[in-house]
């Protein structure tokens, strides 16, 4: 009997790897554990190393197609040299439009269903112009989707800025988020970022459901409320399916020599990592007084270490890994730092290998931007967290982690808006390394890991998810063929 013919999932990625990285995983996911071929399409960032690592591993074992567009002219789309990293991804993507469609027209076999993630929403119609169903994957959590899903309704609903509100704003079935917590693209309504956003939001509803990167146990309400008529189901306008955790698997050899050897002599748990992601930077005062709060600590660190910057928060967005030398990484840090703590600290300039370093047994801590990548990195191996949100969601992320998911602590300021000194960095760091309230933020993430563990196994509620978005999908394939 002739075997039943696999469906082809044609994924588009955003630039970036927050978003490239959960974009591949959803792809091997579906072709591992799920019975499709897939293709991914990806913008890649030239000056990005990191990113074409990434590509790269994802080619081996050889589970799906990547094929990378062609980086869009920008010099006729208007954008400003100054222009936030957000409004850049926005011109990047709508740019890329022609070839992804001449892309998809070049491909042998046609796709069965077309998903993009949350930058890609413009690209849904092409979906209807293929005649094919189309999904978003937003590659964050429940609660930065409620909000994304429902900002239509607060543009209108609230005037003024939302930050200078007082009160918090309230997103139907979900904890109120306190006006600070909004996402950098709601931070000035008069921006043009913001107006894209709105507008990105409003195209969401248009396709045939929404995959998130969490799992049902870790944010079991807010998902109800998406879900739910009466809160936010309307809006959403199609079901919510659970793919997460997705994240980077362990790579054998991915830890350099010398790191490996010095974790491997470290005592269990005993080590803080301390890393902004692949876009976090902070400003040079800021950075002398994370040096002074980690050298008063008396913890053992390893340190990615960029240069500061004067600019933006995202500073290395788009040229992550590209590298810093070491000697001037150095130099911005307090005089007697690297000698004082020889031995208990180690620096790495401008970019690690961090799934290898979450994983080894040594690692205690995570002090971290709370991109959603690295926040899921840290929950899957078990390891409680300081947050220091920087950028995009990640102060919302941040909130979430210490007050509504339990694994993490954070300074009193918002890292973004003032410096957080090294009195308080040292107590950060001795409350999750040494402190009893570090050992209930250990036991509450290992409980987290374990339930990850089983969502993503055979039976559990991601594996189930996506079981059933693939049901869905077929039937909406016989809907769509019986309506032509």
């Amino acid at each position: 009997m002739e075997k039943p013919k696999k469906l082809r999932v044609a994924l588009l990625s955003s630039p970036g790897l927050g978003h490239l990285i959960p974009v591949i995983e959803l792809g091997k996911c579906l072709v591992a554990d799920h019975g499709f071929e897939a293709t991914v399409f990806v913008l890649p960032l030239q000056a990005s190393r990191a990113e074409a690592e990434i590509i790269k591993s994802a080619m081996t074992p050889k589970l799906l197609d990547i094929v990378e567009l062609p980086p869009p002219d920008l010099s006729a789309s208007g954008l400003s040299p100054d222009a936030t990293m957000t409004m850049r991804l926005v011109v990047m993507m709508r740019e890329a439009r022609p070839a992804f469609r001449s892309a998809l027209e070049a491909m042998e076999d046609r796709p069965d269903l077309l998903i993009v993630d949350m930058f890609g929403a413009e690209y849904l119609c092409i979906g209807d112009e293929l005649g094919i169903p189309k999904y978003v994957f937003v590659p964050s959590n429940a609660w930065f989707l409620a909000l994304f899903i429902y900002s239509p309704a607060l543009d209108k609903e609230v005037k003024g800025e939302y930050v200078d509100r007082t009160e918090p704003l309230e997103i139907p079935g979900c904890k109120p988020l306190r006006p600070e917590d909004v996402v950098d693209s709601m931070l000035d309504r008069s921006d043009q970022q913001y107006h894209e956003y709105v507008q990105r939001a409003g195209g969401i509803p248009t396709g045939d459901g929404i995959l998130l990167n969490v799992w049902e146990d870790l944010q079991a309400e807010t998902l109800t409320a998406l879900r739910n008529e009466e809160f936010l189901g309307r809006v959403v306008n199609g079901p919510v399916y659970t793919a997460g955790p997705l994240t980077r698997p362990v790579r054998p050899a991915g830890l350099g020599k010398e790191l490996l050897e010095w974790l491997d002599k470290q005592p269990s748990e005993s080590v803080m990592f301390v890393s902004f992601g692949s876009g976090g930077t902070m400003s040079a005062e800021q950075q002398v007084e994370l040096a002074w709060g980690l050298e008063l600590s008396q913890q053992r660190f390893i340190w990615v270490l960029r240069r500061p910057t004067v600019k933006a928060l995202d500073g290395s967005f788009f040229d992550v890994g590209k590298g810093d030398a070491d000697d001037e990484v150095l130099s911005f840090l307090p005089s007697g730092f690297t000698a004082h703590t020889r031995g208990i600290g180690f620096i790495l300039p401008s970019w690690a290998s961090q799934v290898e370093i979450l994983s080894h047994p040594s690692v205690g801590g995570f002090l971290s931007h709370c991109g959603w990548n690295s926040t899921l990195e840290s929950i899957v191996n078990g390891v409680p967290m300081i947050a220091w949100p920087l950028y995009a969601e990640q102060r919302l992320n941040a909130t979430l982690l210490t007050e509504e998911i339990g694994v993490a602590v954070r300074p009193k300021v918002l890292p973004s808006k003032k410096i957080v000194g090294r009195e308080e960095i040292e107590k950060l760091v001795r409350t999750i390394m040494v402190e009893k309230e570090g050992h209930t933020l250990r036991d509450r993430v290992r409980d987290l890991k374990s339930s990850a563990q089983k969502a993503m196994a055979r039976g559990g509620s991601s594996y189930e998810s996506l079981c059933k978005m693939k049901e869905d999908c077929q039937m909406r394939i016989h809907q769509i063929k019986k309506a032509h």
